[in-house]
């Protein structure tokens, strides 16, 4: 053993370090955004979720029960719709969690102990969004009332509560978890390999030495970029092809529509999973930089977007990042379509912000790949 050797081992590491700086940024940088995410971000337990009310009953009854919801911190009304066609449109769009519908009835109903009912649905394609909030409803029929139901009333409660909670469970009505993840799993899988094979492909390439021949040939950066993305664009469609028949075959998950968005979607992913990898390649110096930057796109894309994880449940600053990234809203076009049959006029939005990322990915890698060339 030699101290003097392993000193100049020791110099020689952290000289290595010095040269590459953005490998061991990344390793500092991604337990410090695990810990944020999981700390801050993740929650199972999703509380004030927007619901949408079809009021037919203006009674007092009406307005307690509407408040003991609202008092349960599981329900925010955030929308007062004006006939059950405006209820439906609010939950298939997903602008609300749950509707909720009281009769004109409803009043005449519990004074009369005539079996009164009150009617929630949930939109039930995320079931780990919905459980706790619909577990909760139990106690509605013996604590909303409790306060209104007094003299002759008071027996209206003795035999029976005074109402009765329909739960609608739409989109998933048995609560089946794969039918939520299983679709979502067809961004994460084409975002894992298509960024990752792309980067790693180019950037091998400057490893080897042969893009030091493309760079001298007269090829512009865009038929550059066109050039090596195209083949990787057939292996995600074979990719969505395998994926979509095995969840069908081995899942039962229902497609009940939406088709034409719900390839215009998945193409722009494609093109924009492609060009994100292109981007990396042009930041990063070699492979193991280019996975790694891989990965770090990867965590908040499975965290942040609503596969694994509420995105309600999450607080409204993580919302706003989760709403920057591709995966979020490729997978409400995937379970838009798939599991609500939405179509163009539904999904543009998410559509229109896919198209956006890929404008700007692309414009933003031909200014690196311009910048590699000087």
């Amino acid at each position: 053993m030699s101290a003097t050797r392993i000193l100049a081992v020791l110099i020689k590491e952290f000289t290595q370090l010095t040269r590459d700086r953005l490998t061991y940024a990344l390793i500092l940088a991604m337990p410090i955004v695990q810990l944020l995410l999981f700390g801050y971000a993740i929650n199972n337990d999703p509380h004030h979720l927007p619901t949408a009310v079809l009021v037919q009953d203006h009674g007092t009854f009406a307005r307690s029960t509407l408040g003991a919801l609202e008092h349960s911190d599981y329900f925010d009304i955030v929308e007062t719709a004006r006939t059950p066609a405006d209820l439906d449109r609010a939950i298939a769009l997903g602008r609300v969690q749950f509707a909720i519908t009281i009769p004109a009835d409803f009043t005449r109903r519990v004074v009369r102990g005539d079996h009164a009912q009150i009617l929630i649905e949930a939109d039930a394609s995320d079931p780990a969004a919905t459980g706790s909030a619909i577990a909760a409803l139990a106690a509605l029929p013996q604590e909303a009332l409790k306060h209104d139901l007094t003299g002759a009333l008071v027996a209206r409660t003795s035999a029976a509560p005074p109402f009765e909670v329909v739960i609608h469970r739409r989109y998933n009505p048995e609560a089946i978890t794969a039918y939520n993840i299983v679709p979502g799993l067809l961004g994460i899988i084409l975002s894992m390999t298509l960024v990752m094979m792309t980067s790693l492909g180019v950037t091998r390439e400057y490893e080897r030495g042969t893009m030091e021949s493309l760079l001298a040939t007269p090829v512009r950066p865009l038929e550059v970029m066109i050039g090596k993305l195209a083949p990787y664009v057939l292996v995600g469609l074979i990719q969505t092809a395998f994926i979509l028949v095995l969840a069908r075959l081995l899942f039962g998950v229902p497609m009940t529509g939406g088709w034409l968005p719900l390839s215009a979607g998945i193409l722009l992913f494609i093109l924009g999973s492609l060009a994100l990898g292109f981007l990396v390649s042009t930041v990063a110096r070699n492979q193991l930089q280019a996975m790694q930057m891989s990965f770090f796109y990867m965590l908040p894309s499975i965290l942040l977007s609503g596969f694994m994880f509420p995105f309600r449940g999450m607080p409204e600053w993580a919302q706003i990042i989760g709403s920057l990234i591709p995966v979020t809203h490729f997978l409400r076009i995937v379970r838009g379509a798939l599991l609500k049959g939405l179509g163009f006029a539904d999904l543009w939005p998410s559509l229109a912000a896919l198209a956006v990322f890929v404008l700007v990915v692309v414009s933003l890698a031909m200014v690196r790949y311009r910048t590699t060339l000087d």
